[in-house]
């Protein structure tokens, strides 16, 4: 089963200071509990921040070989949907959407129809794909081609370097759909407009007035360094054979579950300066690949003339930003992270567009009707609260652009997968603004649904599974859409993941508003289970929304101005610091343990980058301080970042062995607070009460403290996870339930001293399990588990133990090395690879420590709090 709660308890709130929602202006929902018709209760089924009444079990065999699959991938059949749609496999998945089948036939008839409408006139949805080979700049025999979409032009030219910027001799002819072309010759046998030399497509408007725009399809567009404020240039990109990047190295087979390393190239450098392709590449990925992560998103590659934007307002779609290189620069990258096994998806924004003129796509529309712009008109097309353009996905040439845009990325890049930003704005009309969304079906399918959109992603799914069948793809949608993760031959939208976006409005919440006896056991647990039945999530602690201008990362939270001073190992740490680290890879671990079948981290993260990032803008007089990373901190050997950081590899190496994320075997057999739950209900009694009872606790009264015991266990796959959130208290002999019998051994242990801990745990302790119950009768099981074993589980610590058979008593690692030092030590040796490649980086100010310091006033915690279970244990 996925989760244990037993009520119908909400989804945890989006942090009200979410970045997410300031950077991209979205609405910040509130859930609430499901109100079912009947009145009765049943119990929910959820994903993200969001709940669904279930009407499925967890168990279920999920039918394969619907009708309608052959229907979407037999040609043949295209045409005759008919009572075929009667079978939406979806439907089968979850009855509950029976009520919403016609919708359902709807848009699977708009998308089998538009799929056939492409056959018939353009050869297939593939072919269709390959604007790029049409539109923009191509060679032919004999010359270049050019050809631009652009209905409400009455004439147009072709302008650049190669013909002094006048077009008079480069006129354009247009057809009967809009698009203009020209042929021009070579001269003398070579291209008459040279390879890196720049052009602008040029056009008289219905006043009369010419204007100047980057191609659309341009796949390369530059702007003048020196001159601030400058419009951008398209550029011929057509390098000869010589200067052509080759690629060598395969596309690294598709994981079982991907471990996704979020990274944007500007700002990886450790100078405060735009970082390249090349240097990302050379000194970057092999932390990455260091870390066992086996997966790169890439942020803002596509280009975007203000920087700021995070490269989420798009100019030029074709084209690689050029602040970072060239395409061959983004190619060699590509191809390095494949030649060390790791994947590279592209974050694609598709679901809007820069509103520039001068050097965006926005330039092309000019008060024109919305069948002849890329763009929707009025209100519609425009976004009020992003200051963007919205497409209109039922235009052809739309679909062609977007859907080629694709093709383009996955072909001539090597890309292996793509996370579409800002989903949940394409999906409805009212795209999320002002909209709380509940969990009643009525709002994801109903007259607010935009059809169109969700037509393109199907299409665009259905693509790219085709081009690339071990592609993936991710959403980022915040309302929890049912189906958006199901196939498209289901029904559904088509996507492999969707982002689990309130697990760290959740982390937020509890590390800002509320103290660590506060935390509930529960809810923590409820957030990371909270998604939907067969539809995969990728689970993130932080990621780069939480790290932006006005917030800080989990760290700089935990830690805040003690990361100044105290994160030398020189000295003792302080009990800010010493709180932080453990939290921190508490925090990270659960999530990745429990939240997801996927894992992300932002750059940095991994070893608790300070501070915050802020783009160079105006009001920071410009500055590149806070748009970087500084890889000094985790490469210095006296300074607790590596900790962190080695934890975090390590972490990631046990999934690479156990492959626990893949596995569909999750679950939560403790959530242990009831003492917790009864003090809370002996605080509510009186006033005066709750004041003794919170002085007390402030105090560190042993019999309020020892009240509450924070601990979590769940297995994943056949590994069993102990996670004490208690301040103070370790527990002795703490019974945990397992589904196996036999002998379990440490796999990973956060307090080990190459953590950062304080290696209270024993790593060569065997743990025998004993029976629980009637064999066959869970109810009769501790914690409905059939078997049990004890353990020791120190304050804030989280322990995995892996069951261990006679045969596997030989390793690669030898008897005095348990597997946690062993994954320890495979981190700092591939780090250590990573620093001589690298090299010591180079900073543009004083790290963020004091490594003089003397830890005058600080002292360790060692006198912790111990309890014996013994053989009471099972009355928890």
């Amino acid at each position: 089963m996925l989760g244990t709660s037993s009520g119908l308890l909400p989804g945890p709130p989006l942090a009200k200071n979410s970045k997410r929602a300031i950077r991209y202006k979205r609405c910040t929902a509130k859930e609430k509990p499901v109100r079912l018709p009947s009145g009765g209760s049943k119990k929910l089924l959820c994903h993200s921040r969001f709940c669904f009444p279930l009407r499925i079990s967890y168990n279920d065999r999920v039918r394969h070989g619907f009708a309608i699959s052959a229907v979407l991938t037999d040609d043949s059949t295209m045409t005759t949907v008919g009572d075929d749609m009667e079978n939406i496999g979806l439907l089968s998945i979850d009855p509950g959407l029976e009520s919403f089948k016609e919708h359902f036939r709807y848009r699977m008839k708009r998308y089998v129809d538009q799929k056939e409408l492409i056959e018939r006139h353009e050869g297939g949805l593939e072919e269709f794909a390959l604007g790029y080979q049409k539109f923009g700049f191509n060679r032919e025999e004999g010359g270049i081609v050019y050809r631009e979409w652009a209905p409400a032009a009455q004439e147009a030219q072709i302008i650049g370097d190669f013909n002094g910027w006048d077009g008079s001799n480069h006129r354009m002819e247009k057809n009967e759909f809009g698009v203009w072309s020209i042929k021009i010759p070579d001269s003398g046998g070579d291209p008459a407009i040279p390879h890196n030399s720049r052009v602008k497509f040029r056009f008289m408007q219905g006043n009369g007035v010419w204007v100047d725009r980057i191609p659309a399809w341009i796949k390369y567009a530059t702007v003048d360094p020196a001159s601030f404020g400058a419009p951008y240039d398209g550029v011929y990109w057509d390098p000869p054979t010589s200067e052509r990047y080759e690629f060598k190295f395969p596309r690294p087979p598709k994981p079982n579950a991907p471990r996704i390393y979020e990274a944007h190239v500007g700002m990886s450098s450790p100078e405060p300066r735009v970082n390249s392709y090349r240097e990302f590449a050379d000194n970057v990925l092999p932390r990455i690949r260091a870390n066992n992560y086996n997966t790169i998103q890439l942020m803002a590659v596509i280009e975007h003339s203000y920087y700021a934007s995070f490269g989420y307002h798009v100019t030029n779609f074709f084209a690689v930003s050029s602040r970072s290189g060239n395409p061959e620069d983004l190619k060699y990258l590509i191809d390095k992270a494949h030649s060390l096994g790791l994947r590279v998806m592209m974050d694609v924004v598709h679901s809007h567009a820069s509103n520039n003129v001068t050097d965006g796509l926005n330039g092309f529309d000019i008060g024109q009707g919305a069948q002849e712009s890329y763009f929707h008109t009025g209100d519609r097309g425009y976004h009020k609260l992003w200051d963007s353009r919205l497409f209109n996905y039922a235009n052809w040439e739309v679909l062609r652009f977007l859907l080629s845009n694709l093709r383009w990325w996955l072909e001539e890049f090597k890309f292996d997968g793509f996370r579409f930003d800002g989903v949940t704005s394409m999906l409805y009309h009212h795209h999320g603004i002002n909209m709380a969304f509940t969990g009643d079906y009525h709002e994801y399918f109903s007259e607010a649904t935009d059809v169109d959109a969700v037509v393109y992603l199907m299409l665009a799914n259905h693509l790219i599974h085709n081009i690339l069948p071990d592609a993936t793809v991710i959403a980022e949608d915040v309302s929890g859409m049912p189906g958006l993760g199901r196939p498209v031959s289901e029904g559904g939208v088509g996507f492999d993941y969707r982002l689990a976006m309130a697990i760290p409005d959740k982390w937020i919440d509890d590390l800002k508003n509320k103290g660590d006896l506060e935390w509930s056991m529960n809810e923590i647990s409820w957030s990371l289970t909270n998604r939907r039945y067969t539809e995969k999530c990728i689970a993130y602690a932080e990621s780069h929304d939480q790290s932006i201008v006005g917030d800080k990362t989990i760290a700089f939270i935990l830690m805040d101005k003690e990361m100044y001073s105290g994160m030398s190992c020189l000295t003792e740490a302080p009990p800010t610091v010493d709180r932080g680290i453990a939290l921190h890879k508490m925090i990270h671990f659960i999530t990745m343990a429990l939240g997801g079948e996927g894992y992300l981290n932002f750059m940095g993260n991994e070893f608790g980058h300070p501070e915050w990032i802020d783009f160079p803008r105006e009001g920071n007089g410009w500055s590149y301080d806070m748009c970087r990373r500084q890889w000094n901190l985790v490469d210095m050997e006296h300074l607790r970042y590596k900790f962190m950081n080695a934890f975090d590899g390590a972490m990631n190496l046990l999934d690479e062995k156990y492959s626990f994320l893949a596995s569909t075997k999750q679950i939560v057999s403790s959530t242990n607070e009831e003492e917790k739950v009864q003090l809370s209900c002996l605080i509510d009694i009186s006033c005066v009460l709750f004041k003794r009872c919170i002085n007390q606790v402030n105090q560190g009264d042993k019999e309020f403290i020892g009240a509450a015991r924070m601990v979590i266990v769940f297995e994943r796959g056949d590994l069993v996870f102990v996670f004490n959130f208690h301040p103070e208290n370790t527990y002795d002999g703490y019974k945990v339930g397992c589904d196996l019998p036999g002998k379990y051994r440490v796999a990973l242990d956060s307090d080990a001293l190459e953590f950062g801990g304080r290696g209270r745990v024993g790593h060569d302790v065997d743990h025998f399990t004993s029976p629980e119950g009637i064999p066959g009768v869970p109810e009769t099981n501790f914690n409905n588990r059939p078997n049990s074993f004890k353990v020791l589980s120190p304050a804030r610590t989280c322990v995995v133990y892996c069951r261990v058979e006679e045969q596997e008593e030989s390793h690669d690692y030898n008897d005095e090395m348990s597997f946690n030092e062993f994954l320890a030590a495979d981190v700092i040796a591939k780090q250590e690879d990573v620093e001589e490649v690298a090299g010591q980086a180079k900073v543009g100010k004083p790290p963020l420590v004091d490594g003089s310091g003397d830890g005058s006033g600080l002292s360790k915690t060692e006198n912790f709090e111990v309890e014996d279970f013994g053989d009471d244990a099972s009355d928890d």
